[in-house]
């Protein structure tokens, strides 16, 4: 049996709290604000006719075990606390908020149903999706402006691998009023909808071929500690970083004494750093860890310049966010968009 935390865990300060394994954590679903979205999920389903159980288990992240009808919930939903520390490890709460919980419930119940009923091996679910054996990138390049794929969970996830294809769509398909139907007019995107309601309009009142619900990496066998699991998770999201070009600072920056009495453009930038960080993870579907990176270094390329604020603050800050996007552009069309977790 593993250890278990003190009783006061959730008043430790961060550095203690990261000292904490993963497996001492006395976590449950049950009574979360997780449950009550987990329970709109199933509504949803049941209003579709898909009414199997799904099994639903705590981990340390998102995802759904290969083979299984049950999907891994991460542990910082279940502990306000726990959230906390996610947002100062992470800078954000993955499946944090109401919505975004959903959209992932809905991508992630599409990866089970694909599970339980065997889709991959139906040769027309092959032909429209591609493969399941295709291996997993570890990066991919995805093509902003195709419109053979759904939007879902950030713009391009669904072009990363035919798993994911198939779980995008199967999200749009379920999700309420989405009028998938007139957004997706005239896409090729739309056959794929177009199949997925077919197909899920097939599974109605049939029960799954495999029904499965092993619980791969539950929490209370995880006995690393809260402190390598975010060292790992940071170093996942925080390499491989675009170029940025100086060039493009001094169109917004400069080192001329006419702007040695301006504020610093590293103070500038550290001040707008966390809204223009959203800004830009709303934009690109970026991880904000990711693009904070990205700031940091420029941040540090600004102090060596010895760089000032040369336009006005407002102009400075559309401007740099626009620069800033145009970077994490560049980083996903050179093929470095890294896969989740």
């Amino acid at each position: 049996m593993p250890n278990a935390a003190p009783p006061d865990w959730p008043d430790l300060p961060d550095e203690q709290l990261l000292n904490l394994r993963l497996s001492e954590l006395p976590l449950r679903l049950d009574g979360t604000v997780v449950e009550s979205r987990i329970s709109q999920l199933n509504a949803e389903l049941a209003a579709r006719g898909l009414t199997f159980p799904l099994h639903f288990y705590l981990s340390d992240e998102w995802f759904t075990p290969d083979g299984q009808a049950s999907m891994a919930v991460p542990f910082y939903l279940a502990h306000p606390r726990l959230e906390r520390l996610e947002k100062t490890q992470m800078l954000a709460v993955e499946g944090g908020e109401h919505e975004w919980c959903m959209r992932i419930l809905r991508h992630e119940a599409g990866h089970v149903i694909d599970n339980a009923y065997k889709l991959r091996l139906r040769r027309q679910r092959r032909a429209i999706f591609g493969r399941s054996s295709e291996p997993y990138p570890e990066f991919y390049a995805p093509r902003p402006y195709s419109k053979s794929f759904v939007l879902h969970l950030d713009p391009w996830y669904s072009q990363s691998h035919p798993d994911e294809d198939f779980a995008e769509t199967f999200a749009v398909w379920l999700t309420p009023e989405a009028n998938w139907n007139t957004r997706y007019a005239g896409w090729p995107a739309l056959k794929k909808l177009e199949y997925m309601d077919e197909l899920m309009k097939s599974l109605v009142g049939k029960q799954p071929l495999l029904e499965r619900t092993d619980e791969v990496d539950p929490l209370r066998k995880l006995n690393r500690s809260l402190r390598y699991h975010y060292r790992r998770k940071r170093r996942h999201y925080g390499v491989d970083h675009p170029t940025f070009y100086d060039r493009d600072l001094r169109r917004l920056f400069s080192d001329a004494p006419e702007h040695a009495h301006h504020i610093t453009a590293a103070q500038f930038l550290s001040r707008i750093r966390q809204p223009v960080r959203k800004i830009v993870a709303d934009w690109t579907g970026i991880y904000q860890y990711t693009i904070d990176k990205v700031l940091e270094d420029i941040i540090v390329r600004c102090r060596e310049l010895k760089l000032r604020l040369a336009v006005p603050e407002e102009q400075a800050r559309q401007e740099f966010t626009v620069l800033l996007t145009v970077q994490v552009m560049n980083y996903l069309h050179s093929g470095r968009h890294r896969v989740a977790l």
